[in-house]
């Protein structure tokens, strides 16, 4: 499944992204052997300063398995600046309909082969068929999108061919790159569904969201830490030292993150019956 984090939502999901920049360093640090800024096993680079958009996998252990970069072409961007090269002389494309498409990878360690929901091509597939239908509801008609050979094969085997190139095939590391285009169009999009017998909505519901975020992450690994459903008590003195817990925990919070954690706790006690109206069940 697939989560869009932009700048009105990364605050939220910090955890996350720290898996994709891990994920990235892996890839193309790694990997590839491209030239990149890797600091604490994360891959980050000054574009992503910018507020781009990220599209990203996850697998159903909620771990990130694939991602891509979404950044506008009206201001600094990697073809323009990083991959000038790839240019050959020819002046960077610059239009408020295209959007740049870069660090594409996959975790290759965690998906196996084959063409299941948990396989690399699916996850693949799954993730442009994602970042092109993003795109395409964002108003965006076109992708420019920095490749290697590898992933230009990867692309017509997946009956998603660029329709152009712009520039030249240039070393970059262990591998060449090169600057594809896509368009956002429901033909391009339906093909690659089809190839890879995506159906339905790839994208998470707002219960995934709220689950993949840090409040629910600090929360259920607070509830975790508690062990109150570990330890040798009546059942009674178990909801008791639930009921303090939860009262404490709103009652210290210092800031509104960790209020937020608190209430999120209190959301999960009353989703699975032990809490109602606000108060445990005794």
């Amino acid at each position: 499944m697939i989560i869009v984090i932009d700048g009105i939502n990364r605050h939220r999901y910090t955890q996350l992204l720290d898996e994709m920049f891990a994920l990235r360093a892996r890839v193309f640090g790694g990997r590839l052997g491209w030239e990149v800024d890797i600091q604490d096993g994360r891959e980050i680079d000054q574009y992503d300063a910018l507020d781009p958009a990220y599209v990203i996998g996850v697998n159903e252990d909620n771990r990130v398995v694939s991602c891509v970069r979404a950044l506008q072409t009206t201001g600094p961007h990697m073809l323009s600046d990083v991959f000038s090269s790839i240019l050959d002389g020819e002046p960077p494309l610059r239009s408020a309909t295209l959007w740049e498409s870069t660090r594409f990878c996959v975790d290759t360690e965690v998906l196996e082969r084959g063409n299941a929901p948990n396989s690399i091509s699916y996850a693949t597939c799954e993730l442009m068929a994602a970042s092109l239908e993003y795109a395409r509801d964002s108003g965006i008609s076109d992708i420019v999108t920095v490749i290697d050979p590898v992933m230009n094969r990867v692309l017509k085997r997946s009956d998603c061919a660029p329709y152009g190139y712009v520039g030249k095939t240039t070393p970059m590391g262990k591998v060449r790159a090169m600057a594809a285009l896509l368009d956002c169009s429901d033909d391009r999009i339906n093909r690659i569904r089809r190839f890879a017998g995506i159906e339905g909505n790839v994208f998470v519901d707002p219960q995934r969201q709220e689950a993949l975020s840090d409040n629910f992450s600090v929360a259920e690994s607070a509830l975790r830490n508690s062990n109150v459903s570990q330890q040798p008590i009546t059942k009674r003195c178990t909801q008791s030292m639930l009921r303090e817990y939860c009262f404490d925990q709103i009652a210290d919070a210092a800031t509104q993150e960790e209020l937020d954690a608190a209430q999120q706790i209190n959301h999960m006690l009353r989703e699975a019956g032990i809490l109602r109206g606000g108060k445990i069940i005794v």
